[in-house]
């Protein structure tokens, strides 16, 4: 089967999906649904996640240097979604969507409260990469939910043309 190169990133799905929390400068808070998110360093820990320059989100990552990266479980398929259908220009995501923001440990953004685990960062480098900006945070923090290990299979997936699963 020939795929059209445009479309070469749908056959790496399944992809987790993350809740990207992030602020600006004035506190204006926003969320991005992502399934360009991926470990890219041990030793320091690092993570990549990778964001369209139209983004508000890739404003302010720009603007303030940090983000979290939150997991939602399947329970929140219709928040991630809503999320990443919405603009935070216009709306606030998390009001919109009913989500708790709540005091991150070691950064200005907030955590998504209804998150299995969160990952805070600090941008290291922001690498262009053709239309998308891939952000590369050292973690420094990571913390979550004390049953994530069994809870592990309600992470989602995202299928891609809207469509999630999960490990089961």
């Amino acid at each position: 089967m020939k795929v059209n190169v445009d479309e070469a990133h749908s056959l790496l799905y399944p992809r987790p999906v993350v809740l990207v929390s992030c602020v600006d400068s004035k506190g204006k808070r926003n969320i991005i649904t992502l399934a360009w998110s991926m470990p890219v360093s041990f030793d320091p820990p690092m993570l990549a996640v990778s964001i369209g320059f139209r983004r508000e989100s890739y404003r302010m990552i720009m603007e303030s240097g940090e983000f979290v990266v939150n997991v939602p479980s399947s329970k929140l398929v219709s928040e991630v979604l809503l999320c990443g259908t919405i603009s935070g220009r216009d709306f606030d995501k998390f009001k919109e969507a009913k989500l708790t923001a709540a005091s991150a440990r070691r950064v200005r953004a907030p955590i998504i409260a209804e998150c299995l685990a969160h990952l805070e960062c600090k941008v290291e480098k922001a690498i262009e990469a053709g239309d998308h900006m891939v952000f590369i945070g050292r973690v420094l923090e990571a913390y979550a939910e004390e049953d994530f290990a069994e809870r592990k299979k309600e992470v989602l997936l995202y299928l891609g043309e809207e469509k999630f699963t999960t490990s089961l």
